[in-house]
């Protein structure tokens, strides 16, 4: 059944508990997906058995290219490209054989090489996304190791036209989705409104909140609640907290290991999941059609966390930490006291504090791999580009846990409240749970 992932009581208590119509349908997916453990696998011949190697290697294909282009300097729009990259992978592959529901109507073909027809979907989505001369060597490598693998057989030649296809028709579905639209954005002076953070004067792509979701119906389904008043206590803890524990200072109220997955987690959501989804893929066998369903699942769900989390932060336009920590003298709260010098332990990015994204997408993740795996109480270790050398890699024992650390860590990083990172976690679990029981369902 389902695997309830259980990030925190305050999901129950501010969003009510999942409805037993929802957990319904996602037990009949789940059993769907047992039932198909135990039938013949289809596979193109050269591939045979490893044939799911290739969502794993397009999805490092799309990371390198990505960081070849822009230094991986925008998560957003490389969220965007990592879910329509999987999404065409996950229909190409059911144009073929059909498994699961597609995100677009495809025309089937079942003479197509499946897996030759998914990595042709991948170059064409990524071929478009980034036409710089920076991707082009990457991406033709990539692609090139595809056919001189798979020959050129009639079934390779089909497959590569029907990946193609299934390129195009994914990349007209997104091309009026809003990501490349431009809106004005002009600080609050207000105590609580959000105001620039230091090194940066402007927010970033505050057009995001109004971008087309993948599977949530609408970038506010899951809006967040208000964040507490400045004079209540959860503030008032909040505060206290982050000033205590999340600053550069010597005598910082930080124990060593808070301080390393501090750093471990910084690096953006998108990349330190998919790094999970490839880590746990080495134990656990799925075949094509699974691996790139799961895939899949995740980026969408990490995508619309993005969409979502970005209405909820512009509808609420909260103030970040070391803007509420430097200016306390005039939030009407007596028990606040200012810190003019307050450095966070790491930079705060440019965009509002209030729900974290970051952990929003670590739920969404973590639901999404937990129910595209069968189970959320799976262990791995991890490393990190941003882990400190005396830090390179965490165990974990659960899906959810790492989820928990990870949202932990932006208040222990200075950069998050803790309410903040609380929202996000429910917000996140309801965009995951949302994008399993609703895209890419078993077709039995």
């Amino acid at each position: 059944m389902f695997v309830s992932t259980g990030f925190s009581t305050r999901v129950q208590r501010r969003h009510g508990a999942p409805s037993l119509r929802a957990l319904a349908v996602a037990a009949l997916g789940a059993l769907a997906l047992s039932a198909h453990a135990g039938e013949p696998r289809e596979r193109a011949a050269w591939c045979a058995d490893r044939c799911d190697q290739l969502v794993i290697d397009w999805n490092t294909t799309a990371y390198q290219v990505i960081k070849a282009v822009d230094g991986y300097a925008d998560p957003l729009h490389a969220s965007r490209a990592l879910a329509m990259m999987h999404l065409a992978m996950h229909d190409a592959a059911n144009a073929v054989s059909p498994r699961f529901a597609t995100y677009l109507q495809v025309e089937r073909d079942a003479s197509a090489d499946a897996a030759v027809a998914a990595a042709s979907a991948a170059h064409g989505v990524l071929q478009a996304l980034y036409p710089q001369a920076q991707a082009a060597p990457l991406l033709r490598a990539a692609f090139d190791s595809t056919l001189l693998d798979a020959g050129n057989s009639a079934a390779t030649q089909r497959g590569s036209a029907l990946g193609q296809r299934v390129a195009v028709a994914l990349l007209q579905r997104r091309a009026g989705d809003g990501a490349r639209a431009t809106q004005p954005y002009r600080e609050g002076m207000r105590a609580g409104e959000y105001r620039f953070t230091p090194g940066f004067d402007f927010v970033a792509h505050p057009q995001w909140r109004h971008v087309q979701p993948f599977a949530l119906l609408t970038a506010r389904q899951y809006r967040s609640v208000a964040p507490p008043a400045l004079d209540s206590a959860e503030y008032t803890r909040a505060f206290l907290e982050v000033k205590e524990t999340g600053s550069q200072a010597p005598d910082a109220k930080r124990s060593p290991d808070q301080t390393h997955y501090a750093a471990f987690w910084y690096e953006f959501s998108d990349i330190g999941w998919n790094r999970v989804a490839r880590v746990v893929a080495r134990d656990r066998p799925q075949d094509l059609w699974e691996r790139a369903r799961t895939f899949a699942l995740l980026n969408v769900a990490m995508a619309d966390a993005y969409i979502a989390g970005w209405d909820s932060k512009f509808h609420h336009n909260f103030w970040r930490p070391v803007t509420a920590i430097r200016m306390a003298d005039g939030d009407g709260n007596r028990l606040t006291l200012p810190d003019a010098a307050f450095t966070p332990l790491m930079p705060t990015p440019p965009v509002q504090d209030y729900p974290s994204t970051h952990s929003s997408l670590g739920a969404a993740a973590a639901t999404a791999l937990a129910h595209a795996l069968g189970s959320d109480a799976i262990a791995f270790e991890l490393t990190s580009t941003s882990a400190l050398p005396a830090n390179p890699a965490r165990r974990f024992t659960s899906f959810s846990e790492a989820a928990r650390e990870n949202a932990d860590s932006r208040v222990r990083a200075g950069i998050h409240f803790r309410f903040a990172t609380q929202a996000g976690l429910a917000q996140g679990e309801q965009v995951g749970r949302h994008t399993v029981q609703h895209i890419l369902m078993p077709l039995q």
